[in-house]
């Protein structure tokens, strides 16, 4: 896989290194010319630096985003993130985009219009973690993809949960959700149609359209 990186901070670093150390091919472009050489210096395996603002078709053009398979936009800016993304899925038809939300008021632009396929806002992701944390008995939503299409989100059985007890197939989820995983205890269940779900079982949801409050209402009551 080629990847993109645009913003060479420390969240596109990381990302960088990762996909390079599992044998990814790995540019991370970003605009301060001093960033650059520095960690260009570095030669971590699989990555490579580039100087050119990420926000101009002639920088993403030099770099081959034509040939990405997934652009992430990490800068610590939205609006060059938002622009990022636009050019890289409009223009070059990448796809797959990735897009860092650093003010979560602004989550809500991050979608397709803006050519964004998931969107990562870290203050709503840490927010959803510490609820799956401590809210036993309700709908935490972890991930949003799509602009919001698709969710990924977990509900801890509580006590008197309708699911309680019963096989998966034999709860009538609706057709745009499925449940992904079981965390139990302290091992994951690869739920299959005949698992039974348990008292104080994480159920793991991807629900996509208007399929969440079904969901609820299976999970939940």
């Amino acid at each position: 896989m080629k990847a993109l990186i645009v913003g060479g901070g420390s969240v596109g670093r990381f990302i960088a290194e990762q996909l390079g150390a599992t044998g990814h091919t790995v540019v991370i472009l970003d605009n301060d010319a001093s960033v650059v050489k520095q960690h260009a210096a570095l030669g971590v395996p699989g990555v490579t630096w580039a100087k050119g603002d990420g926000c101009e078709l002639g920088a993403l053009k030099t770099v081959g985003v034509a040939e990405c398979d997934v652009v992430a936009a990490v800068t610590g800016d939205d609006e060059d993130n938002l622009v990022v993304s636009l050019l890289s899925k409009q223009e070059f038809g990448v796809p797959r985009v990735v897009a860092r939300v650093n003010n979560p008021n602004n989550e809500w632009m991050f979608n397709e219009m803006w050519g964004v396929d998931v969107s990562v806002s870290t203050p709503h992701l840490i927010t959803g973690l510490v609820q799956e944390a401590v809210a036993v008995g309700s709908f935490v939503r972890l991930l949003s993809f799509e602009g919001g299409k698709a969710k990924l989100a977990e509900v801890t059985l509580a006590e008197g949960s309708p699911a309680a007890d019963k096989e998966v197939v034999a709860l009538g989820f609706p057709r745009e959700a499925t449940v992904v995983a079981v965390l139990r205890k302290d091992r994951v269940v690869v739920p299959r149609g005949d698992t039974v779900l348990r008292v104080g079982d994480e159920v793991i949801v991807l629900v996509a359209g208007d399929s969440e409050e079904d969901v609820r209402k299976i999970l939940i009551g």
